[in-house]
């Protein structure tokens, strides 16, 4: 018998024959999981969709999974407190998971706030194919787009446990790529593509 919760008991892995090199020469690329993470308001959503279209413009296939829309669907059932935060992202680290294992590039856009939850999605991948990218953007330029309204709201108190407000937010302290501004100017979203796609390229990822 199973349980609702927790590993499950006669359960068992079933290989089948096409395996994860066949798929990616298929597509000729190599699957990973490029996650971003950051602040409300800091890009990452921005970044996500130009990427997509970047690597789709070159011929290669991914797909962009978006915290806020995964929230609509497989996550709709789970809160902002920091055991349903931990299972938002546990989830989105499995999903991503298949996706890389599919051969796809599987762009996963989300705030994931907390240091080891993310640790806990890198680790699940078998081999170096998790990319973190960080959106190093200050809180106050978040705070000043708040395209959503969310910071005048979490600042007003209508918003308990807000990432950067009053729940804290914990910086990669060995990702890959970091996304920030120069001389106090936020690069654009095409640049922020080319840079996560220069890494992709220059690391193998865009070919089989």
């Amino acid at each position: 018998m199973s349980s609702a919760m927790g590993s499950p008991t006669n359960v068992f892995w079933h290989e089948c024959a096409v395996g994860k090199g066949e798929r990616q020469k298929l597509v000729n690329q190599q699957g990973c999981v490029v996650w971003i993470t950051g602040l409300s308001g800091s890009g990452k959503s921005t970044l996500a969709c130009s990427l997509n279209r970047e690597l789709h413009s070159r011929g290669k296939l991914s797909y962009v999974l978006d915290g806020d829309n995964l929230r609509h669907g497989l996550n709709k059932n789970l809160g902002f407190s920091p055991e349903d935060r931990t299972e938002n992202i546990r989830r989105v680290g499995e999903v991503s998971k298949l996706f890389a294992d599919a051969g796809l590039i599987c762009i996963a856009s989300l705030i994931s706030p907390y240091r080891k939850d993310r640790d806990a999605c890198r680790a699940l991948m078998t081999d170096a194919n998790f990319i973190e990218v960080f959106m190093n953007i200050p809180l106050d330029v978040c705070e000043r787009r708040d395209t959503k309204g969310l910071y005048k709201l979490a600042r007003a108190g209508k918003i308990k446990g807000f990432t950067g407000i009053d729940d804290p937010y914990e910086p990669p302290l060995n990702c890959e790529i970091k996304i920030e501004q120069k001389n106090g100017v936020c690069p654009t979203p095409c640049d922020m593509a080319v840079q996560v796609v220069s890494y992709l390229d220059g690391n193998g990822f865009l070919r089989a």
